[in-house]
């Protein structure tokens, strides 16, 4: 690493021996009260330096100074292993995670707005005559005393009906017409029961008598009843009427207690999605999907229930809140007139309509309240100009086309980390480090300016700010670089350099340093012409109306626009669901995701695909959602890798005369796991105030199979060493072997070589589980075109690594598939065939194609804001290496 002038001991976070994950037992100083970013290559050991030992060690540190009883109740991040570091001020992390997914988890409550705007409710809000004043609380759906009592918050009622429950009527009970029950032998359970109670399972379900139809699905009796499993009806009377021995005696539920109760309660993914498709959720006819209570919503300001002003956007709520916050506010004889645009107005009016509700709040017309007295107008003035500073942060960073209700759920994880970003700028902490995990992923370059005007923000109050990140333009304009590498996993973990940006030219092992200091060499590449075209009309989803887009057919399309412009609406929703809809595949399928009653019910895209859906057979969606939930999905079981090595291992000589399968090979499986920690390789030692210890396997010391198992042996390895190989490393030992080799190589070729086989699942980021998704894909034998579609595959991604990417897409495409992306990196979209930039804005100012074509007719848009982002990149090029 070269030398920089020693730092003076003040000022300077000193760690020494850092050993954490692949770090090589480093030394480094970084300086505090400064906007350091840490580079290098993904899985280099950027985040194991500043997330695992840096802020590591900062909350353990809180931690010691916390009563013990209440550090039990703490999540707790492991001690780090390093040997020391010396001037750590208190730190905080914010990252990409999004921990648990909840509806009743909003853009207003993580940012605390929420209850600033039902304190403003509360204490000057206009109240129908007679109605005594409510409380905060009052106004929250999250509360008993705030939530609609018909649907307890939720804003909707969920409906089972017999054409949800039975969808094909002319089919018998026997032939599944009850389709709601579940599978296998459960549902040939409920059906033996009725069987014994008497029903007729052969005839179509249309022709049983409405009372029976009724109690079979709605009936809320669970009748136990002798089964004569494997008996016709006439075989069953008889030996009714015999009283002979049954097989079992069954319980019976009927189909919409078995759905509610299976939605409710199950734990698997699976089986609460494939229930949810037989309810239907309508708005509450109590509260017209508001969530609150009619005395809540009867409150108003600004001439809008509460429920009304939390879905503007925010730059619209802003627009609320500075009339009220203006000087002038205090000496008006009316709430204010004209407080809404007469836009706002009319779009508050349209969504009452639209709910069949009349036109006014309250009878009475939206820009007109009653006077409201002296003590209520200065509380008003107070909050909104509370609220106003911390929106206007939040305007700052790109995010004014969002609402207060928006769901968590439903926004990116760059969306989220800068909303996080917000608070911690209004909370005017002093001395302490922000840690941050690529705060530009997803982030369209018209957006990072105020990003990296809100990181010098928290600098110049008297914080450091440190950042992971791969933007190239942060890396510039640090004040410092850390880069780790040279390359990923045990070849990483390394300090190349420590010291200003201007220096790193200097390291020649930087892969980092290749791309910041490049000389500009645009690429000469021509566009390919399209085959045909997939073209849509009349696209309606979310901020697009009546949208018409068309792609071209054995191309590589890139889809730009600013975050919230509606890119993510028309590919990775609309293009996904019309073109899974003519394949006969549903989109996420595959994917089994939480499901709740709160969740927003997805809401179809209407409109129609033209042309080019007889050129496809395939559609592939390629997303950052984990491989998996638990460390027993690894890279080598999510992309089959592991059934060729089981399969290897059951073919062995000693496998064979000891008659082990395949399957003793798994450590999911009995038979061949460890039995202590089955399969685990880990157990979990409770320290309670202190953070639990993961200590290896007493038993199989984390090799997580039996000794009988381990035995056996493949080219001189047991099965545990070889889950312990790395991508490249196991290239070299399945060399001879075409199917494993094969998974292998595509693994390698795409940037992935550094990863284990075994590794789990919880381990890997955003974009390395996108990689290995690919890396799936591109490894299975081409069956027809196919469309691949892939929601910012560059997120997460160093310079390097995303060349290594653009390599596979093309190579996809010069096969004949054809290639869509929604993409912020500029390199990316330079080296398309066709871009489709969507805006100008985001939210309602956005939802139109404002260019498409070739990336240098695009890059001449005057209209357009990716335009010279565009022209810069066409220019300074970076031609594929």
């Amino acid at each position: 690493m070269p030398k920089t002038s020693p730092p003076a001991a003040q000022g300077f976070v000193r760690v020494r021996g850092a050993r954490e994950h692949n770090l090589k037992n480093i030394d480094v100083d970084v300086p505090r009260d400064a906007l350091v970013v840490f580079s290098g290559v993904s899985g280099s050991g950027k985040s194991s330096l500043a997330f695992s030992t840096l802020y590591a060690e900062a909350q353990r540190r809180y931690f010691e100074s916390v009563a013990p009883y209440a550090r039990r109740l703490i999540d707790q991040v492991g001690v780090p292993d390093v040997d020391s570091i010396e001037g750590l001020p208190p730190a905080v992390a914010l990252q990409q995670q999004r921990g648990t997914p909840s509806a009743r988890s909003s853009v207003g409550s993580v940012t605390t707005l929420s209850s600033s705007i039902r304190m403003l409710y509360s204490r000057a809000g206009s109240y129908p005559p007679g109605q005594p004043m409510l409380y905060a609380e009052d106004f929250s759906p999250n509360t008993p005393q705030g939530a609609c009592p018909q649907c307890h918050g939720i804003g909707r009622v969920f409906e089972v009906t017999e054409a949800t429950l039975v969808p094909d009527p002319s089919l018998t009970i026997r032939e599944r017409a009850v389709a709601a029950w579940p599978m296998a032998w459960q549902g040939q359970n409920l059906r033996d029961i009725l069987v014994t109670l008497g029903y007729d399972v052969d005839v179509p379900w249309r022709d049983l008598p409405q009372e029976q139809r009724d109690w079979i699905l709605f009936t809320d009796e669970t009748p136990t009843v002798p089964v004569y499993a494997g008996l016709t009806p006439a075989q069953t009377r008889a030996a009714l009427k015999k009283q002979l021995e049954p097989s079992y005696q069954g319980t019976f539920s009927g189909a919409r207690r078995y759905v509610l109760h299976t939605f409710m309660h199950s734990q698997s993914a699976q089986m609460r999605k494939r229930v949810a498709q037989y309810m239907r959720p309508s708005p509450c006819p109590a509260c017209a999907g508001r969530r609150l209570k009619h005395e809540a919503l009867s409150v108003t300001f600004a001439g809008l229930d509460i429920a009304e002003l939390s879905r503007l956007p925010l730059q619209d709520l802003a627009q609320v809140l500075r009339d009220v916050a203006a000087p002038s506010y205090l000496q008006r004889r009316d709430e204010g007139g004209e407080t809404l645009s007469h836009a706002q107005t009319r779009s508050a009016r349209e969504q009452r309509v639209a709910r069949g509700e009349p036109p006014h709040a309250g009878g009475q017309d939206v820009r007109h309240t009653p006077n409201l007295s002296l003590e209520k107008r200065l509380a008003a003035q107070r909050i909104a100009s509370e609220l106003l500073a911390r929106i206007d942060t939040l305007l700052d960073l790109g995010l004014g086309y969002l609402a207060l209700e928006r769901s968590t759920p439903t926004l990116s994880s760059g969306e989220l980390q800068r909303l996080r970003l917000a608070t911690q700028l209004n909370s005017q902490l002093f001395g302490v480090i922000y840690v941050l995990d690529e705060p530009s992923a997803g982030l369209h370059p018209a957006d990072s300016e105020a990003l990296f005007d809100a990181l010098q923000r928290l600098k110049q109050a008297g914080n450091s700010v440190f950042v992971v990140e791969h933007d190239l333009d942060t890396l510039r304009r640090a004040d410092w670089l850390v880069d780790v590498g040279p390359a990923a996993g045990e070849h990483g973990g390394r300090i190349l350099y420590s010291g200003p940006p201007a220096g790193l030219a200097e390291v020649a092992d930087s892969r980092t340093g290749a791309y910041l200091f490049a000389d500009p060499t645009p690429s000469q590449r021509a566009p390919r012409p399209a085959r045909q075209w997939l073209c849509l009309e009349g696209i309606s989803r979310n901020n697009l109306h009546q949208l018409d887009a068309r792609f071209p057919l054995g191309c590589f399309s890139a889809v730009t626009g600013i975050s919230g412009s509606g890119k993510s609406s028309l590919v990775s929703q609309a293009l996904l669901e019309l073109v899974g809809a003519h394949l006969g595949q549903q989109a996420g399928a595959d994917e089994p995701q939480e499901q709740s009653l709160e969740d927003e019910p997805e809401q179809p895209s209407s409109g129609h695909i033209s042309a080019g859906l007889e050129q496809l057979k395939r559609l592939v969606r390629v997303d950052q959602k984990p491989i998996g939930r638990t460390p027993r999905s690894n890279l080598a079981t999510y992309t089959g890798l592991f059934d060729h090595v089981r399969k290897l291992f059951a073919a062995t000589e000693q496998a064979r005369a000891a008659g082990f399968d395949a399957g003793r090979f798994s450590f999911n499986v009995a038979k061949g796991r460890c039995e202590t920690c089955e399969g685990e390789g880990f157990v979990s030692v409770e320290l309670l105030f202190m953070p639990s210890v993961y200590a290896p396997c007493p038993t199989c010391h984390g090799a997580r199979y039996n000794p009988p198992t381990l035995a056996v042996t493949w080219q001189g390895l047991n099965i545990a060493q070889v889950l312990q190989l790395t991508v490249d490393q196991a290239l070299e030992v399945f060399a001879e072997y075409p199917a494993p080799r094969r998974s292998l190589r595509v693994l390698a070729d795409i940037g992935l070589g550094y990863l284990r086989l075994g590794q789990p699942a919880t381990e890997l980021s955003g974009g390395e589980a996108q990689r290995i998704k690919l890396a799936t894909e591109l490894q299975r034998s081409a069956r027809g075109a196919t469309l691949y579609v892939l929601d910012e595959p560059t997120n997460g991604l160093h310079p390097q690594d995303v060349d290594r990417l653009l390599v596979q897409l093309n190579r996809l495409v010069d096969q004949g598939h054809t290639v869509v992306v929604v993409e912020h990196d500029m390199r990316v979209v330079a080296q398309s065939d066709w871009v489709i930039d969507i805006g100008p804005g985001a939210g309602t100012a956005g939802g139109q194609i404002v260019a498409c074509g070739a990336p240098r007719e695009v890059a001449s848009c005057a209209d357009s804001r990716t335009a010279p982002f565009l022209a810069r990149a066409l220019a300074d090029g970076l031609a594929r290496r």
